[in-house]
């Protein structure tokens, strides 16, 4: 009876340490201490700038400049302007949007400088953009990035001199192509003095912070960011395969034009409620105001420690990293992975000669849980396009991907649930009848094909799942077999993540070395797992290691669900990887697994089709052409 509860109580702790670990702090108020950061302070700013949308040359635009010229004088700093032209394709955007005076358009950058005891120093900046969409007041991007500046410069003079310039630098014509930033790092006298970056962004209008970017070979600038934000409310959220993953999207922000120059930098954005991006939701009393909190707060830690620091971070090595769970943020060199990966390999060995000797691990066993892998990964690529077909068409221009932002969190419902049938049906074993589902594989291929757009990949997947579910099993599957074989899979995939790039590595790595450990302590308790204590261990990694995964899985999808939703199969198959132990066993257990798996397959559906109902396309927004967007 125990037995039973293991699977659901693993995976309900490990929901609520994400529950817990992924909430806002709570807004500071207007007369919180003059050196602390400040929300309710903030907010002040925000309400003002985000009135109405304020695009490239558009009256509100110039309205909104007046307003910060203002605030940044109110400051103290040394204030100027720079204009420059818009290159053609941001005039042409600007038609896009309906300004018939597009051509006549030119950008506005304003410029301020805090004064340090040492202007011979590299400066820091502190850079936002105030423009807008044609259709948003974009409260949170990036008038959220704007006010927290400004609030952080105020905080800073509160705790004193600095010893180096801080240059605030609130760019225009972000929206329309990165303009303000270019036409600053290219032609200003100052670009030359910048020697760290600070960029605030947002995509969406809530959940926490996250930096996301930094400069080149960043192991300084790491140890810096840590150093700076720890203690700060709400934790820090940030690991080394945003990075990787950031660079390998066609997105940009304003530090990407810093970055390319070798300037050093964090670029902090938050990214949840991904329905207010670039929209009219987006608004001051829709924004979360703990994001608010959590970005700003973020900012003045660091800004304060670097603007006071002798030497700024310089270009050294990269550095492994990763926030567990917004606790703490741990920081390894490169080859940290391959050491875990050596240490995953021997207590793989380890646990499978303990079971080996025990008479409960065979050959065939190991090769039914690499198949069950594969037959995750497989079909879970074959689910997730089904349902992507389900929550909407194919992206294929402005409107739709606009549509799209605000159909993604049904999107992540579905695939979520669609995964968790994948593998609640492979812990069903023998209660599932797998030919039928072969044909179910083979009529959501069809499906997304006809729902979404062609794709071969998804075909092929189709293919290989269909067969890898036909193939015949014989005997009860064995616990052993099923957990080494699925480590054996992630295994393979954490080898080649870490030769190919090491700091995307680190989502994999960890997780594997977690299960690993896992899997020793599970041997040395319990050889034959048929007792409770074999399988506390399992337990505590599902809890831990599953809420560091389920964390992940949601700024994945968040980043890349909307195209890429099969991208979370590596996050279902390292999860079930590490509940395999756990699943109950006995012909009625596996019946209700497998009764399970059928209903998160259909409920899934639901979902992901239920969003063409919940967020349908937009009345306002049928002439948007201008496309996805050249910035964040």
């Amino acid at each position: 009876m125990i037995r039973i509860l293991l699977l659901p109580l693993a995976l309900g702790l490990a929901l609520l340490l994400t529950v817990w670990s992924v909430q806002t702090p709570a807004p500071a108020p207007v007369d919180a201490p003059d050196t602390a950061f400040s929300a309710g302070r903030a907010m002040a700013d925000i309400r003002e700038i985000a009135q109405r949308p304020h695009p490239t040359g558009s009256e509100e635009n110039a309205r909104v400049r007046a307003y910060l010229l203002q605030r940044m004088t109110g400051l103290g700093l040394e204030v100027s302007t720079q204009e420059a032209a818009l290159p053609e394709a941001s005039v042409e955007r600007l038609r896009d949007w309906g300004d018939e005076q597009a051509a006549s358009r030119r950008l506005t950058n304003l410029i301020g400088v805090l004064p340090g005891q040492d202007r011979d120093l590299p400066a820091l900046m502190l850079m936002a953009h105030h423009d807008t969409t044609w259709l948003s007041p974009g409260a949170a991007d990036d008038s959220t990035g704007v006010a927290a500046i400004l609030e952080t410069v105020r905080a800073i003079q509160a705790r004193g001199e600095v010893r180096r310039d801080i240059v605030v630098l609130f760019t225009d014509a972000e929206e329309l192509g990165l303009d303000g930033a270019r036409a600053f790092f290219e032609t200003h006298p100052l670009a030359d003095r910048i020697g760290m970056v600070i960029n605030l962004e947002a995509r969406g209008g809530g959940g926490l912070a996250s930096m996301f970017e930094t400069g080149p070979d960043n192991a300084q600038t790491i140890a810096a960011f840590v150093a700076a934000t720890r203690g700060v409310e709400g934790g820090v959220a940030s690991n080394s395969a945003s990075i990787a993953i950031y660079e390998a999207m066609p997105n940009g922000t304003d530090y990407t034009l810093a970055r390319d120059r070798g300037i050093p930098g964090l670029n902090l954005a938050f990214t949840g409620r991904a329905d207010h991006y670039h929209t009219a939701e987006s608004t001051p009393d829709a924004l979360d105001q703990g994001s608010v909190q959590h970005i700003g707060a973020q900012a003045l830690a660091s800004a304060d420690r670097l603007a006071r620091a002798d030497t700024l971070p310089g270009e050294t090595v990269n550095s492994v990293y990763a926030d567990l769970l917004g606790v703490t943020v741990l920081v390894l060199p490169m080859v940290s992975g391959w050491v875990a990966l050596a240490l995953t390999a021997a207590l793989m060995a380890f646990a499978g000669w303990r079971a080996r000797r025990a008479g409960r691990l065979s050959l065939g066993g190991v090769g039914r849980g690499l198949a069950d892998g594969l037959a995750l990964l497989t079909t879970g690529l074959v689910v997730a396009s089904f349902m992507r077909g389900l929550s909407g068409g194919p992206v294929d221009s402005g409107l739709d991907y606009y549509v799209m932002m605000a159909r993604l969190l049904w999107l992540e419902g579905g695939v979520t649930l669609g995964f968790a049938a994948i593998a609640l049906a492979l812990l069903a074993g023998g209660a599932i009848r797998r030919p039928w589902v072969a044909v179910a594989v083979a009529v959501m291929a069809l499906a997304a094909t006809l729902l979404w757009t062609f794709d071969i990949v998804t075909v092929a997947a189709a293919v290989i799942a269909a067969g890898l579910w036909l193939l015949p099993r014989r005997g009860e599957p064995q616990v052993w077999g099923g957990w080494l074989g699925l480590t054996a899979v992630v295994f393979v995939i954490g080898c080649a993540l870490q030769a190919v790039s090491p700091g995307a590595a680190v989502l994999v790595v960890w997780p594997l070395a977690v299960a690993a450990v896992a899997l020793g302590v599970s041997a040395v308790l319990d050889p034959r797992l048929d007792r409770i204590v074999g399988q506390i261990p399992p337990l505590v990694a599902t809890a831990f290691a599953g809420a560091w995964l389920m964390v992940n899985w949601h700024g994945v999808a968040l980043a890349v669900g909307m195209d890429l939703p099969g991208a979370l199969g590596l996050f279902a198959l390292m999860i079930l990887m590490l509940v395999r132990p756990l699943a109950p066993v006995g012909e009625g257990a596996r019946r209700g697994l497998a009764v399970t798996a059928v209903a998160c397959l259909v409920i899934g559906a639901a979902v992901a089709g239920w969003a063409r109902v919940a967020e349908p396309p937009s009345a306002a927004m049928p002439d948007f052409k201008a496309g996805v967007g050249a910035a964040d």
